[in-house]
């Protein structure tokens, strides 16, 4: 019987997503992506090296698995065949193991301009956008006035709608943003030879979604950035332009809900964020700064500098009713190696037993003030242990802890970078749905 598994981010993103899924694909038939852009960008080490991925979904390094892009992806072509490129020079096969939905809405030249402009005007109250295009991108196709990948196919019809569209985009480049226009026939060129590089692998990704349903394989859908940038349940307006929570995956993809089996979050032993935006448990001390040093903290798409801070449970846990998680992966636990104590926030001074309906708001959010809860630290290793029972008994209790107060188990606990580096205490494929 197949298993359809959703792996998404808790957080702010950044979590660890992507060795996650690179991992639990080797039980998968199919990996898909649901949406976002190239604004995400997932890490995986394997033997040591490491590869980022921003549109390909991570299930492209295993050689087994077929990967999708779905219907809820922004596809800017010029990052799409780059990425293709590199992957292809290290040896591993693109074209037969990949299938594009062709209702994909295109980031054009213009919406980076856009992004950018926008971003620039504000100035400090700028969002802190990666300035890839990825919302003006998501507001055309709501606008109903976006030009999908399939599209480019008629070329005829591709060059009146581009030009309907730059006609709109370099009205506000040049009128009100005081900037360059984007030139309409090098676009047009550029999209139409980007196009024959992806052209062959374009098609009816629902069906085949469905198919491998039915034919009992089983397929992972993997989310991107974080639960807590969701447009509509993180801390707006510091949020992506897109639906990361769970529902995403059936409106981005066109798999039913209840076709889903398992919901995964994945959520650092502490918080980080990249950007701007509300951070109660953000830290400036010499705890912010081994957490930053020890984790590496610096964004994979956008090489920025992840704030860091100490686990916020409320938050997390509020990720989990939003997306009905089934379990939770716990990443970068070797990180709080060497710590003497270690704190956790869990609660809001002022907020009682309603703290979790408040993390819509980044004007509250940001005034909010952590309670918190301290636990002792350890100073053994943890990097690489493969069995709970090996654990320091101090950590062990640390993720007892976390798990009472989020409500929601820790199936997986990551030690470290590498694939291997893993304690599975359930694999979410063998869970009875």
């Amino acid at each position: 019987m197949s298993k359809s598994i959703v792996v998404l981010g808790a957080q702010w993103g950044d979590e660890g997503k992507g060795k996650i899924v690179d991992l639990l694909t080797d039980r998968a038939s199919v990996v898909a992506r649901f949406q976002g852009g190239h604004n995400a960008g997932h890490t995986l080490v394997i033997n040591g090296e490491k590869t980022v991925l921003h549109l390909l979904p991570s299930g492209m390094l295993r050689d087994s698995v077929h990967c999708v892009i779905g219907n809820g992806v922004v596809v800017n072509l010029h990052a799409l065949t780059k990425e293709i490129d590199e992957l292809s020079r290290k040896g591993i096969v693109i074209l037969d193991r990949l299938s594009i939905s062709g209702a994909c809405p295109l980031i054009l030249p213009s919406h980076i301009a856009l992004d950018q402009a926008r971003e620039k005007h504000k100035g400090d109250k700028k969002i802190g956008t990666t300035g890839r295009g990825i919302g003006p991108a998501y507001e055309d196709k709501v606008a109903r006035r976006g030009i999908r990948l399939a599209e480019i196919s008629d070329s005829s019809m591709f060059r009146s709608k581009l030009n309907e569209l730059l006609d709109y985009h370099n009205f506000w480049l040049t009128e009100y943003f005081k900037v360059r226009p984007i030139d309409l026939n090098h676009t047009f060129e550029d999209c139409l030879k980007l196009f024959e590089s992806v052209n062959s692998m374009i098609t009816d990704t629902v069906e085949i979604l469905h198919s491998c349903r039915r034919s009992g394989k089983n397929i992972l859908f993997e989310g991107a950035q974080g639960s807590l940038l969701d447009i509509d349940h993180g801390t707006y307006p510091f949020v992506t332009s897109s639906n990361t929570t769970a529902g995403s995956t059936a409106t981005g993809s066109g798999y039913g809900p209840l076709f889903l089996d398992y919901v995964l979050g994945i959520t650092k032993a502490y918080t980080t964020r990249v950007g701007s935006g509300p951070f109660p448990t953000e830290l400036f001390d010499e705890v912010g700064y081994h957490l930053a040093t020890v984790g590496a903290e610096k964004g994979a798409t956008t090489g920025r500098d992840r704030r860091c801070g100490w686990f916020d449970a409320v938050a997390v846990k509020y990720a989990a009713r939003i997306n009905s998680m089934s379990g939770i992966c716990l990443t970068k636990l070797d990180v709080l190696d060497g710590l003497d104590r270690i704190k956790v926030c869990t609660g809001y001074k002022g907020l009682g037993d309603h703290e979790a309906t408040q993390l819509t708001s980044a004007d509250q959010f940001e005034k909010l003030e952590p309670i918190y809860t301290e636990l002792p630290g350890w100073k053994d290793s943890t990097v690489g242990i493969k069995s709970l029972d090996d654990l320091p008994n101090e950590a062990i209790d640390y993720i007892k802890f976390l798990e009472d107060r989020v409500d929601v188990p820790v199936d997986i606990i990551s030690t470290g970078p590498d694939r291997e580096q893993t304690i599975i205490l359930r694999n979410p494929f063998d869970v009875k749905s």
